[in-house]
């Protein structure tokens, strides 16, 4: 298990906060609320009643002051999280005893969230280090209607029938799931000034490919990176399928770049990667350019930098044709030379085979010639220049 502070204050009402044994005081709030984790939210379909699902999320910068973010953002009725508890992941659904910490809701216990709408939780006095893994259980009574969450989180989430949300052992959670449920963004407040960066793109964002549970998706190695100077959060925004121009897997990303980027607290940079699922669908690279200057225009109306991201190789995988690659080729030339972009991350360059600049380098690749395997993630998250967020 990853390195872990976690304080918890448990003083009475009005008396000062006390520490766990062989833990330091929570920092107090005011440097600021920034993300410490974030999935995209997308429909999962079914529905949930009388049940409790408990996401594992990875921290990304160390903070206090723990708040959860939960979205019916695809519901179709409203819902009620009528139990939702937050704590240190020890293995599995097992959390460290003690840690597991009541959320609330404007001081309440259970909150009521609209179809479309999410909610943010009040903060939650503990203390994560960067790198920590915590357990987001909620509690469901009712019927949900058509779920929210992620689906497919390279990550075990577990769920249980009733309500399990308190409880410390992962005993009571038989079933198990790689979607999250619920649970889009978990914000934290650092020690430091800090901002957040949102990685934003579809499955090779995602993670997909990547080894379950181990924390290896590029936006995991960079956020490793960014962890020594505690000035950045992480939030990965991919969505596997997703495309620019057309909804599918995913609303597109013209589509969800509000909501998804933009009502994340303190976003700074975005780092754009995608469009190979727009080739694959046959689109050009003109149109592209078009959908990636949109981005583009409204993340700088909105104060944010922006780096573009290249796409990757994909020879090899059932995707690919000639044609494909010559648009590819295209965009990612312009990416590299024309585009208004704050800075460039040459995704590609730092992935290919210099034998066959179409592939991956074979070390990089999944097997699947389209999604990177683990030290293909790695070496996209080292070839990010940290001085351009």
């Amino acid at each position: 298990m990853a390195a872990v502070v976690a304080v918890l204050a448990l003083a009475a009402a009005g008396a000062p906060a006390q520490s766990l044994p062989g833990h330091s005081p929570a920092a107090p709030p005011g440097a600021g609320t920034v993300v410490t984790w974030a999935s995209a939210p997308q429909s999962l379909g079914g529905s949930f009643a009388d049940k409790t699902t408990r996401n594992v999320v990875h921290t990304s910068i160390g903070g206090s002051h723990v708040r959860v973010r939960l979205s019916n953002a695809y519901g179709t009725v409203p819902v009620t999280f009528a139990s939702v508890y937050a704590g240190l992941r020890r293995s599995g659904a097992d959390v460290v005893p003690v840690t597991n910490q009541k959320v609330t809701f404007g001081g309440r216990d259970s909150v009521a969230v609209p179809r479309g709408a999410h909610a943010l939780s009040d903060p939650v006095p503990m203390t994560v280090a960067a790198g920590a893994d915590l357990a987001v259980s909620v509690y469901l009574p009712g019927g949900s209607g058509n779920a929210t969450g992620h689906a497919y989180g390279a990550q075990e989430a577990y769920y249980a029938d009733g309500n399990t949300a308190g409880q410390d052992s992962g005993a009571g959670f038989p079933y198990r799931s790689r979607q999250f449920y619920w649970v889009d963004a978990v914000t934290v407040e650092p020690r430091g000034t800090a901002s957040t960066v949102v990685t934003l793109g579809d499955s090779i964002t995602e993670g997909h490919l990547s080894t379950v549970g181990a924390n290896r998706r590029y936006p995991d190695r960079l956020a490793a990176r960014l962890a020594r100077g505690g000035r950045f959060g992480v939030a990965n925004a991919g969505i596997g399928g997703n495309r620019v121009l057309a909804d599918g897997a995913g609303d597109s990303a013209l589509a969800r770049l509000d909501r998804d980027v933009l009502s994340l607290p303190r976003v700074r940079t975005v780092i754009f990667l995608e469009g190979i699922n727009d080739i694959t669908w046959n689109a050009t690279a003109e149109e592209l350019i078009a959908g990636h200057l949109q981005v583009i225009a409204r993340l700088h109306a909105a104060g944010v930098r922006v780096v573009g991201g290249t796409l990757t190789p994909f020879e090899g995988s059932g995707a690919y044709s000639p044609a494909r690659e010559e648009q590819r080729t295209a965009l990612n030339a312009w990416i590299r030379t024309e585009a208004p972009y704050d800075a460039v991350v040459d995704f590609d360059a730092a992935t290919r085979d210099p034998a066959a600049p179409g592939r991956f380098r074979p070390e990089f690749d999944s097997g699947d010639h389209l999604h990177p395997g683990d030290a293909g993630y790695a070496a996209m998250a080292a070839a990010v220049d940290l001085g351009a967020l």
